[in-house]
């Protein structure tokens, strides 16, 4: 996993509520046995018509949002199944850095085993920065979310930080006790009976 950098990007409004993980990476394309290629499918039913043409008004499709890396949208976000699929297909596609005011723990949860930082924000900013969007600076490091006309700060397990900060999955995790581990095994080996 990569290490998390500051992020200066315009940010993608999705101004809806109650998004689920099938909203986000429709079932019939979860097929794929890696964890890339899934962008093209991001909110698939949203973006295309039934012959696979953009559909107009759909934010994704706007060419103002090409390139952003942070997606801000409502409540409850990645709610349903608990997929993994939906983490992937948001940061194959480009997304970073998601902002709500709630997220289903389980999609949360796989924000951070992939990269991806979910902040989450009093509702009432959220709504502002939904329907004011611009360019934003996310520093982790310092918790902090900045443009030219403000800075919000945002709270974050010190532990979550540091996974994301330092590009740690769960292996690399593990792989920082490898001396406890080894020594641990060395120690209760129960001796041969032979």
């Amino acid at each position: 996993m990569e290490k998390f950098k500051k992020i200066k990007t315009i940010v993608t409004p999705l101004d809806q509520v109650n998004i689920d993980t099938d909203q986000i990476v429709p079932k019939q394309f979860l097929k794929l046995i890696q964890k890339t290629g899934f962008g093209k499918y991001l909110f698939y039913d949203w973006r295309y018509d039934e012959n696979e043409n953009q559909k107009k008004g759909f934010v994704l499709n706007n060419k103002k949002y090409q390139g952003s890396q942070i997606l801000i949208t409502g409540n409850n976000f990645g709610c349903g199944s608990s997929r993994e699929h939906a983490v992937w297909a948001l940061k194959d596609y480009g997304f970073s850095v998601i902002i709500a005011a709630s997220f289903a723990d389980i999609f949360y949860s796989n924000c951070f085993k992939n990269g991806i930082l979910p902040i989450i924000l009093d509702e009432k900013i959220v709504k502002k920065l939904t329907h004011e969007p611009e360019e934003l600076e996310v520093d982790l490091e310092n918790q902090t979310l900045s443009s030219s006309s403000k800075r919000i700060s945002f709270e974050i397990d010190s532990h979550k930080k540091k996974i994301l900060l330092e590009g740690l999955d769960d292996i690399a995790q593990t792989l920082q006790f490898e001396d406890r581990v080894t020594e641990y095994e060395k120690q209760s080996k129960i001796p041969s009976v032979l």
